[in-house]
């Protein structure tokens, strides 16, 4: 049994997914409207994910993201102003603008991506760890990743090295049950990823995805054993998104009825319902957080709107050509 969280926490907890639920919301509304271009992932219903795991995590550790990763920069830190202005492809962007909502990433609050490539971030996650090992430093990486990687080549390869060689990762995995647009059922013979990485010799269990208490209680456990013991652990956290893969997406492989099943789960409304019910939180307290987390998205959008686009002069700074360097 998961305790409810004293008021101040549970504030903060629910005060984080509206963050991310809103940003997200007004990044669809901007991308309708032509200001954000490209590629939108959107982790409308995952937020309990990035809102419980990141709260187990200290400032040292390093953050590994896919390209959903919205919700997990805004709440390990990264400035929301920066986020917009980099939705937009501005300069003041996190990334110059050069790598727009899939590429993500600040180095001050260790923030490796944003990796568009499924699975990609696995391996960067356990090159930061073993330079943490060889260095005697004592912390933690956490590698975020969808259901999809767990197909992949490098998921495998990942995990061997990181329990053969005792590597301080937690493995933070998003099962919201399609890799892109296909059920988790018709591509992995075995659909409990918990048990898949417990073949490599390293402790994993399943929690419920929906509730924020629930993820961040099994965060915390896990994280901890990885920090006293350099030995990496694996999280499955079972959500939903109850968005598109991509707003490119048509989102024919499922019904509307799933959906809405899924949708009676909301962990944003879950949460407020438990702290009303233990007298927590008022119609104030609510009325308050949403008015602060609007204002903190107009200002976000203001600074984007400012914002500046690279000179066409420098377009070429930060590429690598063939055979530059000669």
């Amino acid at each position: 049994m998961i305790v409810g969280p004293d008021r101040e926490h549970g504030l903060h907890l629910l005060a984080q997914m509206l963050r991310i639920r809103r940003f997200e919301e007004k990044c669809v509304e901007l991308y309708s409207a032509t200001k954000i271009r490209g590629f939108l992932h959107l982790y409308i219903g995952e937020e309990a994910v990035a809102v419980g795991t990141i709260e187990a995590l200290l400032p040292d550790d390093a953050v590994v993201a896919t390209y959903r990763e919205h919700g997990h920069a805004l709440v390990r830190g990264v400035p929301t102003e920066a986020l917009m202005a980099e939705m937009y492809g501005k300069l003041e962007g996190c990334s110059r603008g050069r790598g727009g909502s899939m590429h993500l990433f600040d180095a001050a609050t260790r923030f490796y991506g944003g990796n568009a490539i499924v699975g990609g971030g696995l391996p960067l996650a356990l090159g930061l760890a073993l330079a943490d090992k060889l260095e005697g430093r004592e912390r933690v990486t956490a590698c975020f990743f969808g259901d999809g990687a767990v197909a992949e080549g490098e998921f495998h390869e990942c995990m061997n090295l990181a329990a053969l060689w005792s590597l301080p990762v937690m493995f933070f995995c998003e099962n919201n049950r399609y890799a892109m647009g296909t059920a988790i059922e018709r591509y992995e013979s075995e659909t409990d990823l918990a048990l898949k990485a417990a073949s490599y010799e390293m402790t994993s269990w399943s929690v419920d995805g929906m509730d924020v208490l629930a993820v961040e209680a099994a965060a915390r456990k896990a994280v901890a054993e990885v920090r006293d013991g350099s030995r990496p652990c694996f999280l499955e956290l079972k959500t939903y998104r109850f968005r598109a893969h991509s707003m490119y997406d048509p989102d024919l492989y499922r019904t509307k009825d799933e959906i809405e099943r899924y949708r009676q789960h909301d962990p944003i409304p879950a949460l407020q319902r438990r702290l009303e019910a233990d007298g927590s939180l008022s119609a104030s307290d609510i009325e308050q957080i949403e008015r602060s987390v609007a204002e903190e998205i107009e200002r976000a959008v203001a600074f984007a709107e400012a914002g500046t686009l690279e000179p066409v002069e420098e377009l070429e700074r930060f590429v690598y050509w063939e055979g530059s360097l000669a």
